[in-house]
């Protein structure tokens, strides 16, 4: 049976070489470069992150998530010795900073079981409830007072596994985090927002261009690898958001208005094309829920008109979201460009304007 190269999973593949993944953040947060495209293929640019308050339409919205990463990632040993890495998927948020009956993703040289304890660094331990699949248990942790006071005492930033093998250093939880970031929950950081620092938002101000914030709790969905060679059977794991009336208002009146909705990264994107199906009509409300919107080829925009996004992986999910706004055979054109012009990619990276 005959399958479009826009549903085909391999279609989505390039080589990079390993050099150009960044290891460390610029050393000022805004100090990346930045590759313009016009989505219609008329223009493309290289410029900086400081270049984008003029870069922007006239009177966008700019959209951004501050959702804040949790040092979700324990470390530590089984009775036996074993080396044993326990990533939290849901921390804080709707937990409500209890320490018992939590889904964790587990790495372990041999499988755990049911009953384990195991020694977290740092002074705590987790009990193993029940595993209940591949790489997945749920735990019951003790020796703080609360959930996060355990992460303070005893978590480490959860660094993707390609920034030195996910090893934490003193500056990752800074710069691990965006500027804005207020609402913790999340197991990854939003990277495209990482490069906004506070000149930058102090220039989008001057240029009169509004920012709207909404809360998506980046999970591991986000870097999970995609598993079917047929995009249209790929569905993303659910994410838990929040729409405060403010950014409600704001997203009304842009749409009203006519105005361009530029999103900040694909956790943006999400949410925003998740309001459209929600508010077919318009009159966005305040609200929790959570999503499992998966874009891919065929998605019909409704209230992205723009997107400020990283590198992403190769035949991964955010590289077929971002295919889908801008087209795949122009985007993986533009990855060419940036690895000819030594870009630097993925989270700590550079970053891409598209328009």
């Amino acid at each position: 049976m005959f399958m479009s190269l826009e549903y085909e999973l391999d279609s989505y593949d390039f080589e990079l070489p390993a050099e150009l993944i960044a290891q460390h953040p610029p050393e000022q947060r805004h100090g990346g470069r930045l590759l313009v495209t016009r989505r219609d293929g008329s223009s493309s640019l290289d410029a900086q992150i400081t270049d984008l308050p003029r870069l922007l339409p006239s009177g966008s919205v700019i959209v951004v998530n501050n959702t804040k990463v949790v040092p979700a990632r324990l470390l530590g040993h089984k009775p036996s010795g074993g080396r044993v890495e326990l990533l939290l998927t849901s921390p804080l948020g709707d937990t409500h900073d209890r320490m018992d009956d939590h889904l964790v993703i587990t790495k372990s040289n041999k499988p755990l079981r049911e009953g384990q304890t195991i020694a977290i660094e740092g002074g705590a331990s987790a009990i193993i409830r029940s595993i209940v699949g591949p790489g997945r248990a749920l735990v019951d942790l003790q020796g703080a007072e609360s959930l996060s006071a355990l992460l303070e005492q005893c978590g480490r930033v959860p660094l993707p596994p390609y920034i030195r093998q996910g090893t934490e250093q003193r500056q990752d939880r800074q710069r691990y985090q965006c500027t804005y970031a207020s609402k913790p929950g999340a197991v990854a950081a939003p990277t495209a927002g990482l490069h906004i620092s506070q000149s930058v938002i102090e220039g989008l101000e001057q240029a009169e261009i509004d920012i709207a914030a909404l809360t998506l709790h980046v999970g591991p969905g986000t870097f999970l690898p995609v598993r079917v060679d047929d995009l249209r059977d790929h569905r993303v794991l659910s994410e838990r958001y929040e729409i405060s009336s403010q950014t409600a208002q704001r997203l009304n009146m842009a749409v009203q208005q006519g105005r361009p909705i530029v999103a900040v990264g694909t956790t943006c994107v999400r949410v925003l094309e998740t309001l459209a199906q929600s508010y077919p009509r318009g009159e966005i409300q305040a609200h929790k829920d959570t999503t499992s919107l998966t874009i891919r080829p065929g998605h019909e925009f409704a209230l992205v008109n723009g997107l400020l996004s990283n590198f992403h992986l190769p035949k991964s999910s955010l590289l077929v979201l971002v295919s889908a706004f801008a087209g795949r055979q122009r985007v993986l054109r533009a990855y060419r460009h940036a690895i000819e012009e030594r870009y630097r990619f993925y989270s700590y990276g550079d970053a891409t304007l598209w328009l």
